[in-house]
């Protein structure tokens, strides 16, 4: 079984993946999880600046509306980032987006390394604000980047190494933020300016790698170009089938003009698979996963851990994460989406309930507190069999090269959207309503289950025909999908 599941990959296919994958989904897990460790070292730096401004210290509710600014502010700028993946790759193209997007992450880097010595919780804030749009970008960009460069047997596959990237990086925020690293009271900017790090290898690495080919038959009318990318990707001058196939869908492409904003909306046959990408994207956000990584370590402690315990805790969790990516790499193939998809969602519901239940009952026997922990940690291995990686690569699948920039623009905007709302509203909810909140994820989680039960179609070995096909059907045969 192994030796079909890498039928087709080679170490310049390999090194493609990487040079896109570390320099752009290590940005986008290392941001979302290193604000985690040093917020308390942040929050009593902001009130010593505060009293060295105006001799006065912050009151608890300004600095936690600061501190909510600073979490929530990320997810905004990755809203516009997101939003932009489509003039992004239809103007520079998938690898020179990816390139040009770099440049993001170097402003953050400056801000966030420099934001200590200028006495200015206010550069924290602008370079949240900014990593969050490249962040945005790198979501919509480098999904879709793998997805075409990739053979059809391991699309599924290196589609989910972008999410297996982010959460090996969220992983190493985490430890690069304890005590004995970079999470001390001198050396916390210098654990938040390391984003520039994967930036300087993409610039270095990437470079050498060619612009997707279906980019370049599709959108730039360069066959001669897109052979030389995909004969260096295929490692091998045997590419003619796959060459046929590109210039079938580019015939078909050329029959139908890109696709406008209206029209994504208006036109059924678009509109259904745009529909299910948004609610893909909605589905992993508001599963409560990011209310897990956003707050883990405050979950463990409202558990009655210690703090020491629920940062090893969150550690664990963030291992556990990475370990069922990397399985996930092969299940995908092997089982298909909508399987993988649905198995993650399920088990969460279940989880997500002993967890609330857990918290309910903490006080009763002292078992129950670690029994969260191994709840917690089961919640992103679920998290990790379908829901984590399925939806960024499943939008590139759902669309043909005409209406994918666009429709990954509006599903990557959607995906920070929710995460934004999670990041803002999971803290107020849950001191107000207590371990009540995780019911909302229960409720959440079910509806998600249904809808992906009954209108999510199986892209596992599919061609992009086969796929419109099926959405064609749905919108004019009256089927569901």
């Amino acid at each position: 079984m192994v030796v079909i599941s890498i039928r087709g990959f080679n170490a310049r296919l390999g090194f493609a993946v990487a040079a896109a994958a570390l320099g752009s989904a290590f940005q986008h897990g290392y941001n979302l999880g290193v604000i985690n460790a040093p917020l308390s070292l942040i929050g009593d730096w902001m009130n010593s600046t505060s009293y060295d401004r105006s001799e006065e210290y912050l009151n608890e509710t300004s600095q936690t509306m600061l501190i909510s600014i600073m979490v929530s502010i990320y997810c905004i700028g990755g809203m516009i980032g997101g939003a932009l993946t489509g003039f992004f790759s239809e103007r520079f193209g998938r690898k020179g987006g990816l390139l040009l997007n770099n440049a993001f992450a170097f402003l953050a880097a400056i801000l966030f390394g420099f934001c200590k010595m200028a006495n200015s919780y206010e550069m924290i804030i602008a370079a949240r604000f900014v990593i969050g749009i490249n962040n945005g970008l790198n979501a919509g960009l480098a999904p879709m980047y793998l997805s075409e460069i990739a053979p059809i047997n391991l699309r599924g596959a290196i589609g989910t190494v972008y999410q297996l990237v982010v959460t090996i990086s969220i992983l190493f925020s985490q430890i690069m933020g304890l005590e004995g690293a970079l999470g001390t009271p001198d050396l916390w900017p210098v654990l938040l300016a390391l984003t520039a790090a994967p930036a300087v290898f993409q610039l270095i690495a990437l470079p050498i790698c060619p612009e997707s080919p279906k980019y370049l038959l599709i959108t730039k009318d360069e066959a001669v170009a897109a052979q030389r990318a995909l004969t260096w990707l295929r490692d091998s001058n045997n590419v003619q089938d796959e060459m046929g196939e590109m210039r079938n869908e580019a015939e078909a492409a050329k029959l139908v003009p890109s696709v406008s904003l209206r029209e994504i909306f208006s036109n059924p046959t678009l509109r259904i698979p745009l529909v299910i990408s948004m609610m893909m994207m909605i589905a992993q956000q508001l599963s409560g996963i990011n209310a897990v990584i956003f707050f883990s370590t405050k979950i463990y402690q409202t558990a009655g851990l210690s703090e020491e315990a629920a940062l090893n805790a969150t550690i664990a969790m963030g291992s556990m994460n990475v370990l069922m990516t990397i399985a996930s790499l092969i299940m995908v193939e092997k089982f298909g989406r909508k399987t993988l998809m649905l198995a993650g969602l399920f088990g969460m519901l279940i989880d997500v309930f002993l967890l609330f239940i857990c918290l309910m009952l903490k006080d009763v026997a002292s078992w129950i507190s670690y029994f969260s922990i191994v709840l917690v940690i089961v919640f992103v291995v679920m998290f990790a069999t379908g829901p984590g990686s399925i939806p960024w690569f499943l939008v590139t699948e759902l669309f043909a090269q005409n209406a994918r920039a666009t429709a990954s623009s509006i599903a990557v905007a959607t995906n920070w959207t929710a995460a934004f709302i999670v990041g803002l509203g999971f803290l107020p909810i849950q001191e107000a309503i207590g371990p009540y909140v995780f019911l909302i994820f229960v409720a959440l989680l079910a509806c998600f289950i249904f809808f992906t039960w009954k209108k999510v179609p199986e892209t596992k070995g599919k061609s992009i025909d086969e796929i419109t096909a099926i959405f064609k059907q749905s919108a004019y045969g009256g089927n569901s999908v």
